[in-house]
């Protein structure tokens, strides 16, 4: 069994910052890759960052305000954000992409999701 448990959501004013950090535990053999999504009220899910094998990539809509870093002792990963919009507001859900035994199948795991409130 695999858990993650976010934390680090809040409501903070525009131009402002927080730090989400999503832990994974469990039976874990390898990692393939760690990101972050968001959903918005009444919007689908989307991707807003990923970090796999030392690359990173953004959403364009944050690219240059978010930045996405791991632990990789703690199998944690992080989404610092800066320079928050009211449009960031969403809950956040990280991603972890993982196989659980040596010769397992990769497996997709989902954070509880945190809630990021943007006030204007």
């Amino acid at each position: 069994q695999v858990q993650l448990v976010e934390s680090g959501g809040g409501s903070v004013q525009a131009g402002g910052s927080l730090r989400l950090s999503c832990a994974a535990s469990g039976s874990i053999f390898s990692i393939n890759f760690m990101g972050w999504h968001r959903q918005a009220p009444g919007k689908q899910r989307d991707w807003v960052a990923i970090t796999r094998g030392g690359s990173t990539n953004y959403a364009d809509s944050v690219k240059g305000r978010f930045t996405i870093s791991i632990d990789s002792a703690k199998n944690t990963v992080y989404l610092q954000m800066d320079s928050l919009k009211p449009e960031d507001t969403a809950v956040y859900y990280c991603n972890v992409n993982l196989r659980s035994q040596r010769y397992a199948s990769s497996q997709n795991y989902w954070g509880q999701g945190t809630q990021v409130t943007v006030s204007s």
